[in-house]
Formats: structure tokens, sequence, C-alpha cells
């Protein structure tokens, strides 16, 4: 492709966003710049303090049974306090309950705060994708949930890298310095992001308000749930290589800058592919999508126990990487598309509370595979839950109809003008299983 072509290229994946998505962009990469606890708590437990992997394995669990309890509470607040102060509350705290962990010392006192530390660090989540929902416009999702996944993974491929060196002089260092930069995406969040709640929209007397979603409504709402169930075996598997990865590198007698390395790998290449990628797939079926990278993630992780020096787990990273690009953006849009917009908080919560069990289940099931069975036995797990979410997939969705947008007046953010360019709503969507609510969403793809 020539320069003139890349300069336009560029200029469509970036051009017609609304202002306040990139204040919210730049809040995302600050916050994944400083991205630690969770990459290295397996190593910092192990290593450094010289915890069993089953003991780390534990408290892993332990920081993702805090982000169970949080992602539904905070999908409530979201829609009944708002995005903006959910978002400020859980960051603040977030920065906060890091500071002290690093400071913690005996092993009760370490689980405890790492479950606070699981808790305030997922309460944003769902704040933060209803937002985006709300300020893009439905034919943007796609490209706007790839363009946050990808601040993301910018941020953690420098966090990564730069990270495993701070490990080998202070892992002290690393928890206050995730606080610090915690702290400064919630200034640019209080500073720069307005709220975007949608305002209850007027409705004759005897109907039922248009925000009257409950967890139970989700709950009800059979095909959502199946696409719930089917995220978690997904995120099940993409978790090994924050737990399981780690662990089983150690045991090969690898270093905490060796892992850094190797999971750098899978930040460079989304900051190289997600774009690029993302373009090319934002107009197929995203049923074929899942199945694949279900499939991709599988196996790829798979390979894994044929790893056992530093290039080879890298070469392995790669594949998984492939179907990561690829799951994200595709799996975040079918969730908005499924979810009514005064009840994207609740709906959001329980999507992200299926990546919370998962990093809850992941380090139980790799420290107890790897201690009792070895590494190999988990990344044939991991290729056998591959399959079973491809098969998932393609018998949920086969008749999962997928409807274009209409044009109609959206509402206006609080504080603020409406954004240039064409106004469009959202066409209702009727789930399996679900109730009918005004407003309906449609689009998407983007952790």
């Amino acid at each position: 492709m020539s320069v003139a072509g890349l300069k336009k290229a560029a200029h469509e994946t970036v051009a017609g966003l609304p202002r306040e998505f990139w204040w919210l962009w730049t809040s995302t990469l600050v916050n994944r710049l400083g991205a630690f606890v969770a990459t290295f708590m397996a190593l910092y437990l192990t290593l450094d303090r010289g915890y069993s992997a089953s003991y780390a394995g534990l408290v892993a669990a332990l920081h993702g049974l805090g982000g169970v309890v949080s992602s539904l509470g905070a999908g409530v607040m979201t829609d009944r306090l708002g995005r903006r102060p959910t978002m400020l509350i859980a960051q603040l705290s977030t920065a906060v309950s890091v500071a002290v962990l690093g400071f913690m010392v005996h092993p009760v006192a370490i689980a405890g705060v790492a479950f606070v530390v699981g808790m305030a660090s997922n309460a944003s989540r769902p704040a933060v994708q209803a937002m985006m929902a709300d300020i893009v416009r439905p034919e943007d999702r796609v490209r706007a949930f790839s363009l946050n996944y990808w601040a993301i993974n910018l941020g953690f491929a420098v966090s990564s890298a730069g990270a495993g060196f701070i490990a080998e002089y202070s892992y002290l260092a690393g928890f206050l310095g995730e606080a610090a930069l915690t702290l400064l995406c919630a200034f640019v969040v209080f500073l720069k992001v307005p709220e975007s709640r949608p305002e209850a929209a007027p409705r004759a007397a005897g109907t039922s308000p248009p925000d009257d979603v409950r967890l139970g409504t989700v709950l009800r709402d059979g095909r959502y749930m199946g696409v719930v169930g089917l995220s978690f075996l997904v995120a099940l598997i993409f978790q090994q290589g924050y737990v399981g990865l780690p662990v089983a590198m150690g045991t090969d007698g690898l270093s905490a800058s060796d892992f850094g390395t190797a999971i750098a790998v899978n930040g460079v290449l989304i900051v190289a592919l997600q774009i690029p990628v993302t373009r090319f797939i934002q107009h197929r079926d995203p049923r074929r999508l899942l199945i694949l990278s279900s499939l991709l993630a599988g196996y790829g992780f798979g390979l894994t126990a044929f790893a056992g020096s530093v290039g080879v787990y890298a070469l392995t990273v790669c594949v998984w990487t492939l179907a990561e690009i690829v799951n994200a953006p595709t799996q975040t849009g079918i969730v908005v598309q499924l979810s009514p917009a005064h009840g994207r908080g609740r709906y959001q919560g329980m999507y992200t509370m299926s990546w919370s069990v998962a990093a809850l289940v992941a380090p139980l099931m790799s420290g107890f595979v790897i201690d009792h069975y070895g590494a190999a036995w988990l990344w044939g797990t991991c290729a056998v839950l591959g399959t079973v979410a491809a098969a998932g997939y393609w018998l949920l969705m086969r008749n999962l109809e997928l409807p274009e947008p209409v044009v109609a007046a959206s509402p206006v953010l609080e504080n603020q003008a409406v954004a240039e360019g064409p106004v469009v709503a959202e066409s209702p969507v009727v789930a399996e299983g679900s109730v009918v609510s005004e407003g309906r969403v449609v689009t998407e793809r983007a952790v």
C-alpha cells in the first residue's frame, strides 16, 4: 500500500468519532500503561515471595472473585448513578487498594487486599462499555471498540516490557506506579468526560418506564445469557496467558523479564494488527468470526505444550493473539446489539461478570492442574474448551438476525452539544427469550 493509501486508511479509521470518545480512549490508554498487578501477581507470589503455584492461584482467584462481586453491582450503578460517577469511584478505589497491596506481607492480608483490588479494578468496565455505546453511532461501534481495545493493548505492550524489568528491581515500584497512573486516569475522566446516560423518554400512562430493566430481565434473556456463557469459556482460555503461562514459564526456569518479553508480543501484535484486521472483518459475518477465534484461541494455547524457550513461547502467543484480535471487537459488538439502551449497565455488567468469573476459575484450574498433572494437561484442556466454544457459537447464533440501524434522533449528552455528523438511532432488536425494550442497540467488537 502507498503512503497516500496508508494516510487515507488511517484517516478513515479515526474520523467521525466524537470528542468525548477520544477522552475516554485517552483515559483507557493511561490506565493500561500502569497495568502491573494482574500481569505479574503470579510471578510476584511464586518468585519473590516464595509461595506455591496453588497459593498464587488462590490469590488470583480471590482477585477474580472481587470482580465477580463488583460486576453486577457496578452494572446497576452505571444505570442508576451514571457512567461517569461509577468510573470515578472505581478508579479512585483501585488506585488506593493497589498501593496498599504493595505493602502487604502476610499471606492472609495479601489475599484480602487482592480481593478488594479485584472489586475496584473491574467496577469501571460496565460503565466504560456503556458510555461508548451511548456516545458512538451504531455504524461506528465496531471501529470505536476496536480503537479502545487497541489503546488497551498499546498500553499493555509498553507496560509489560517495562514492568518486567521494574519487577527485577522492585515489585513495590510496580504497584505504586499502577496506583499513580490509575489516579491520573481518574483525573482525565473527572476533567474531560461528561455523563452520557440516556434520559428517560416520555411514556404513556399505565406503561412501564423505559429503564425498567432488572437483573432478572437479563437472566431471562436466553440468547444473551448463552453468549455470556460462551464468553466465559473463551475468557477462561485467554486468562491462562496471565495465570497459567507465567507459572509454566517459571517452572521451565525462565525469569520475570522472560515472561514480560513473551507476553509483550501479545500487545505488540494487537497494536500492529488490530486496526487493519478490524477494517477487514467489520463487515463480515460475526458468527463465523466468533467460531474461528474460539478455535484459534483453544489450539493456540494448546501449542504451548510444545514450548520450552522464550522464542517458542512467543510463537504460541502469536497464534492466540490473532484469536484475541478477532474475538474482542466482534464479541463486544454482539453484546451491545443485544442490550437495551436503558439497561446497558446491567447487560454490560453481566457480560463483564463472565470475564470476572473466568478470572476466578482460571487460576484455580491452572494451579491445580500444573501442580498435580503438569502444564501439558492445562494446554490440552484449553484446546478442548476452544472447540466447545466454537460449537456453542455455531448452535446459538445460526438463526441470529443482524438488523440495520435506522435514521432518527439520538439522545444529547449531558452538558454538551450534539456531535457533528449524521444522527443515528438504534432499531429494536428482540433476542430470543428476552423482554422487548425501547431503544435497543445495534452492532460491535473490543478486553
